[in-house]
């Protein structure tokens, strides 16, 4: 079916049809719905087709996004799924997780005249779907095989859309990760609830039936040493990722019931998985029954409340030192939190963990928004006498994440650092200070979106492609 486009002024703005809070607080299956055909087709329509198209601009991958919602509209699905595949290695991962609010519905001209923007992560989403469930989705083929190879360290979202690319380049692809399955934090650190696990292995199976060597359970500098890792391949990529929790940095945080979110998070999603886990058996790392504190205000901190809820927790609240307004999470995932039981303690920041040993509560006082910093965001202060105190019996801290020190991981005091312990990279090139060595994604900007991941590991890919191009072309001179 063939629809006009601009047809915003008849239609309203619909999502996906999403399963009851009291539902899907019951289990980590996916909580929208496949989005039907029809809607999909009628959601698109809605595109104003702008001639300044602020949604591509704001999109870290600079996805074609009206050209597909045009062609959705038209009924030309394999056109759309060419389209939007050609910008983004793993559309269907972004259609579900990307905070779309916070980027390219964030920014379309309906949201911003009042009109309601086009769904177009559920769009993106149900591009994919409907190209996986006719075939149309292949692996990463090349044209011609190169001999040289490239070793990637890291099977996280930055690290798989470079060995994606690279693979279909014909170079000879090896991934390497610490974990026992391929994915990083998109199948150890999302929950099942945004992404199902299916999702991300579909993904990896076709990596794999495309020629990509995955190599699990290899950790650089335990298992095999970096230097020899730069003897077997012509060119490497560090795409690690950052998991260095934040501390707390108040009394009693290192007692008995205080956790990092990520231990958290890995734990539940391989019970998910089908993973026996003694913290998760044992209690310390389940919710069940327990009166549980998620300190923070990130996209982490809301998967952490929700797995809480979904673990049975007795009571779940977030503690937030700024206003909803201000908060770096996604407020469509806020607002999933509100309506399936979490509670949440805007402008108020921890004091100390209370307990003798073991956590029995979060101590904490009131804020209010003072003078702006230097980032132009509103500095939290104190109020004077307003503390108070949550029970809790599992504290959970969410407040991001900072790099591992790379240089003693890898024993390669030659790679240079930043102050903030990142690696530090040619901004044009992405090569770092040691030749045929590229780095991306978090372990270069810090702790960010997956979206980006996949932008720098594909941006890394090109980059590499010149250099070892360059390579060959003077070892063949020699």
């Amino acid at each position: 079916m063939t629809r006009k486009m601009l047809q915003f002024i008849r239609l309203d703005q619909q999502q996906p049809d999403k399963r009851a809070a009291t539902d899907r607080a019951q289990d980590f299956g996916e909580i929208y719905k496949p989005m039907a055909e029809d809607r999909a087709g009628d959601q698109a329509s809605r595109c104003e087709q702008c001639g300044i198209p602020f949604c591509q601009i704001h999109c870290p991958v600079a996805n074609n996004i009206p050209d597909w919602l045009m062609l959705v509209a038209g009924g030309r699905m394999e056109e759309a799924y060419a389209a939007s595949s050609a910008t983004n290695t793993f559309p269907e991962i972004c259609g579900r997780i990307c905070p779309q609010d916070r980027l390219c519905e964030g920014n379309c001209v309906l949201e911003q005249s009042s009109h309601g923007a086009v769904t177009i992560g559920a769009v993106e989403k149900h591009i994919t779907e409907t190209a996986f469930a006719n075939g149309w989705v292949k692996p990463p083929k090349p044209r011609h095989e190169l001999a040289q190879s490239v070793g990637i360290i890291g099977g996280g979202p930055g690290g798989l859309a470079a060995a994606d690319m690279l693979r279909r380049f014909g170079y000879q692809v090896t991934v390497y990760d610490r974990h026992d399955r391929m994915g990083g934090l998109l199948i150890y650190g999302i929950p099942g609830f945004k992404l199902d696990k299916s999702v991300v292995e579909r993904r990896t199976q076709l990596l794999a039936d495309g020629g990509v060597t995955l190599t699990s359970g290899v950790e650089i500098g335990r298992d095999v040493t970096f230097a020899q890792l730069r003897a077997k391949h012509d060119a490497i990529l560090i795409a690690t990722g950052v998991y260095k929790a934040r501390a707390l940095g108040v009394p009693g945080d290192t007692q008995t019931g205080v956790h990092d979110a990520l231990d958290y998070l890995i734990t539940s999603n391989r019970v998910s998985l089908g993973d026996k886990v003694a913290a998760y058996d044992d209690g310390t790392l389940n919710a069940a029954g327990k009166d549980v504190v998620v300190i923070g205000g990130g996209d982490t901190a809301m998967d952490c409340v929700r797995t809480a809820i979904r673990q049975g927790a007795k009571s779940v609240k977030c503690l937030y030192r700024r206003d909803r307004a201000n908060m770096p999470g996604s407020q469509r995932e806020v607002a999933h939190a509100e309506e399936e039981g979490v509670q949440f303690e805007w402008m108020a920041a921890p004091e100390a963990i209370e307990g003798a040993g073991k956590a029995t509560g979060v101590k904490a006082v009131r804020m209010h928004l003072g003078v702006a910093d230097s980032s132009g965001r509103q500095t939290p202060v104190a109020i004077d006498g307003s503390g108070f105190t949550i029970p809790a019996d599992l504290v959970i801290k969410a407040l991001g994440f900072d790099p591992e020190d790379q240089q003693a991981l890898f024993g390669e005091p030659a790679l240079d650092v930043t102050r903030w312990g990142t690696v530090k990279v040619d901004s044009r090139t992405a090569m770092t200070s040691v030749d045929g060595v590229f780095a991306a994604g978090d372990i270069v900007r810090g702790a960010s979106l997956v979206v980006w991941a996949i932008r720098d590991g594909r941006d890394a890919a090109a980059s590499m492609d010149v250099y070892l191009k360059a390579k060959a072309a003077a070892q063949a001179a020699e």
